[in-house]
Formats: structure tokens, C-alpha cells, sequence
């Protein structure tokens, strides 16, 4: 069973055997996650669910004061969501750190773990949540599920067995009682809405629980993965209900987790606050951006824009977004902003009638050549036509995947674009995360950034 493979995993995955590249991948996305959750935090969908839940003496919310623990798995998962600015993983099509993430702090700080447990707690956590995306992708998302919210709640509760040391058959139980609450729906990204937020917060606040009532003898289903009415008949293959379906995967299952590469070196990082399948034609956009500003062309003598793209990308067509959210799933809406503005970012991420304007002028085409490409890339050809010029840019992968990563300074420059107030120094602390306990350090750095 599926779920026995992922627990051994699991077992497996320890701090000591790790390498060094994985370690500090491992911590930039932790840092990644900070930044990115702190500024999250202020967005109305991340303050409504704050204020649903007391304080009390369990583990922080990120900028504010500590809830209960399971509490805090949730209210963080929402505040990591909440920008479209958490990392990814483009053949998972999942964004693991929003759910891997909460889940193994609230625990870690809870029961005041080691930093190097911690750390082992994300790399078991993201590899789980990954696996189970390679698995179940693109059959899963074709039939309208969105993944963090239903694959990450596998790799919450890895993370949380983990960070409390579970043994192989405590694991199994928990993984049993995550797939029963796997759950998240693309029709809440797609519509504009911050029901997706909630899909990060519910995988983690799940997760932990799996964990916690496994811990203390509460069953799951070890075949909640692969048996005639688990996750896969019931979430992944049209139409089929009967096991015999099954037999179709277990080749594509079998290569997939026997692949031991660590899978969170093949995370990205994002640089716009929108859906990563429009990241490659919004860089090129930017490209063009700096070519017209070289040659003094103004945005006001644009005849139209041409996309040409692969097919998911292409379907991203709402020229008249109505919503924040729904800007966040706009292909012509973030290349306009992008146009007028030469970046996209958290402070430009609006509407107005001269961005619907030129949002009006973007003709998107599903390309077959780049459908061909997808997922292995993710490609985008934008082309401008001005009154006197054409102007043209192709970019196959966008910034921050791991064939062009960010390195350290522009990540901790991210941290500090999205949060000024605080001091980067206090992130200084990373470089010996393994020293501390992470009750400790959230102390540390929960003083940072409530003062800021």
C-alpha cells in the first residue's frame, strides 16, 4: 500500500544523513515562508480568520499573539496562501511549504523540538506532499481539485509525524486519517474567491491532527491511498470505482516513490504575487517593458498583444477581474500591470480603467508547440505590436525555478520588500537553526516581528 511507502520514507528521513544542499534549502524556504506569511498576515482573509480564534499558550501566529497549537497550524497556512507569493512545485503542481510549514512549526514550537528535527520535520513533510502531486497529477487538477489543499494535507501530516517522532505504524495510521480529509476545490482559485487560502490552512490544521490522534491509538485507513474507495479511485482516475483501475498506476506509483532524490531541491520561489502559469509570460512582458523604455515607445501606442502560451495558462482569460483574487488568476490583467508599471508586485496588484484598457488588447493563444513542453516547462511568447514596432519575448521557465533558483540575497531581499519594518539581522539566526529549540527561537523571532 501506498501509505506504508510513504511512511518508511518518512522513518527514514533523518536530520543527520542530510545534505548539506538540502539543509539550506530546507531553511530558505522556511525563511521564504516567513516573509511571505508576516505580510500575508494583514490581508482581509488572513485577519477575518485571526479573529475567529482566542489567544492562548499553544504556538504563535506569525505576528501576533500564540493560539492553540492546532489553531496556529490553520491561521498560518492562511496567512502563507494568502499573497500567491508561497513556493511551488511545478510537476506536482502543489504548493508544499503553506501547509508542509504550519503544521511542523505549531508542533515544533509546541513540544519545544530541535531545530534539526525541525528541519528533517520539512524535508519529510515537502517529499510526501510532492510524491503524492507527481502521483496524482494532471488527472487530479483536470478533474478540479487543487492540490495544496488535497495532496498537502498528506505532507502536513508527514511533517507532523515527524516533528513528534512517530514510529512506522503510528505513521501509517496518520497518513490513513489525512487522506480521509483531504479536501480543496479549483473552482474557489478560479473564481476569484479566498476559499484557496483556506485550502492551506485546513491541509495543515489537518495534518497536525492526523498526527496528534494517531499519537493517542486513533486508527486510519491504511489503504485510504489506493483502495477500492480511496484517494486515487475516488480523486484521481475518471469515473473508475473498482481497484482493478488501480493496476494502471502502479508502474507510475512505483517510479515516483522509488525516485530517493530529495524533491524539495526542485521547489521554486515566486516573484509575483500571482498563479505561477502566468509567471513566464508576465517575465517576458517585463522584458519587452525594458526593450520599449530603451526605444521611447509609450505604453499609449499599443495595438494589441499577442500571447502565445500552453493551455492552462491560456485558459487564465478574465480581462475584467473583479477581485484581488480573481486579479491573481488574470493573464491579460497582470500582463497590462506589468506593461504600465516594468514589475508586478503586492503594491500595483489593482484595477483601473486604463489596466482593463490595455488588459482588452491581450489576444491569448493555446499554442501546441508549448502544450507539448508543459509541464517539463512552462513556456510563454509575448509579442506587442505599437503603431511603428513589434517587440517580442519567449521565456520557456520563469524566474525561481531551480534551473535559474534565487539565491540567498534575493530571497532575504523578498523577506524584505514584503516586510521593511523588520530587521533582517533577526534572520541571521537560520544559520544555526539546529542549535535552538524551536519554542526558543519563535520566541526570538516572534519579539521581531511584533515590535516591527
Amino acid at each position: 500500500m501506498i501509505t506504508e511507502k510513504l511512511a518508511s520514507i518518512i522513518v527514514d528521513t533523518s536530520y543527520d544523513n542530510l545534505p548539506d544542499e538540502v539543509i539550506l534549502k530546507a531553511k530558505q524556504c522556511f525563511i521564504d515562508f516567513l516573509g511571505v506569511a508576516l505580510a500575508g498576515s494583514k490581508i482581509p482573509s488572513s485577519v477575518a480568520v485571526k479573529n475567529i480564534f482566542r489567544n492562548g499558550n499553544g504556538s504563535s501566529v506569525l505576528g501576533s499573539n500564540n493560539v492553540g497549537f492546532i489553531d496556529a497550524s490553520l491561521v498560518n497556512g492562511v496567512f502563507a496562501h494568502s499573497l500567491d507569493l508561497d513556493d511551488g512545485h511545478r510537476f506536482a503542481q502543489i504548493h508544499p511549504g503553506c501547509t508542509v510549514i504550519p503544521a511542523a512549526l505549531s508542533i515544533s514550537e509546541n513540544r519545544n523540538k530541535t531545530g534539526d528535527n525541525f528541519i528533517s520535520s520539512i524535508v519529510a513533510g515537502y517529499q510526501v506532499s510532492i510524491l503524492m502531486g507527481m502521483i496524482s497529477n494532471p488527472e487530479h487538477r483536470n478533474l478540479g481539485f487543487h492540490s495544496t489543499g488535497t495532496c498537502g494535507t498528506f505532507g502536513a501530516a508527514a511533517a507532523s509525524c515527524k516533528a513528534i517522532d512517530l514510529e512506522y505504524e503510528g505513521i501509517v495510521n496518520a497518513l490513513g486519517l489525512a487522506g480521509t480529509q483531504t479536501a480543496g476545490l479549483l473552482e474557489s482559485d478560479h473564481a476569484g474567491s479566498a476559499g484557496k487560502h483556506l485550502h492551506a490552512g485546513k491541509a495543515a490544521q489537518a495534518g497536525v491532527i492526523s498526527a496528534i490522534l494517531s499519537e493517542n491509538g486513533f486508527e486510519g485507513a491504511p489503504s485510504i491511498i489506493d483502495g477500492n474507495e480511496g484517494f486515487l479511485n475516488a480523486m484521481v482516475i475518471p469515473g473508475n470505482t473498482s481497484s482493478y483501475n488501480i493496476k494502471n498506476y502502479e508502474d507510475r506509483v512505483d517510479k515516483i516513490i522509488a525516485d530517493r532524490n530529495y524533491h524539495i531541491m526542485d521547489v521554486y520561489f515566486k516573484k509575483y504575487p500571482i498563479c505561477r502559469h502566468l509567471h513566464s509570460s508576465v517575465d517576458a512582458t517585463i522584458e519587452i517593458y525594458k526593450e520599449m523604455i530603451s526605444k521611447n515607445v509609450k505604453v499609449d501606442d499599443i495595438v494589441s498583444i499577442n500571447v502565445k502560451t500552453y493551455e492552462i495558462a491560456s485558459e487564465h482569460d478574465n480581462n475584467n477581474p473583479n477581485t484581488v483574487e480573481a486579479i491573481r488568476q488574470s493573464l491579460p490583467v497582470s500582463i497590462a500591470i506589468s506593461l504600465l508599471n516594468g514589475d508586478l508586485n503586492v503594491d500595483n496588484l489593482d484595477i483601473n480603467p486604463k489596466i482593463i484598457s490595455l488588459a482588452s488588447k491581450v489576444v491569448l493563444e493555446n499554442d501546441k508547440e508549448m502544450e507539448g513542453l508543459y509541464p517539463s516547462k512552462r513556456p510563454s511568447r509575448v509579442q506587442v505590436l505599437t503603431k511603428n514596432n513589434i517587440f517580442t519575448s519567449r521565456v520557456d521557465l520563469p524566474m525561481g525555478e531551480p534551473e535559474q533558483p534565487f539565491n540567498q540575497l534575493e530571497i532575504l531581499g523578498k523577506f524584505h520588500y514584503l516586510n521593511p519594518k523588520i530587521d533582517l539581522e533577526v534572520l541571521e539566526i537560520m544559520d544555526e537553526l539546529e542549535s535552538y529549540k524551536m519554542g526558543d527561537l519563535m520566541k526570538i523571532l516572534n519579539k521581531k516581528f511584533n515590535d516591527a
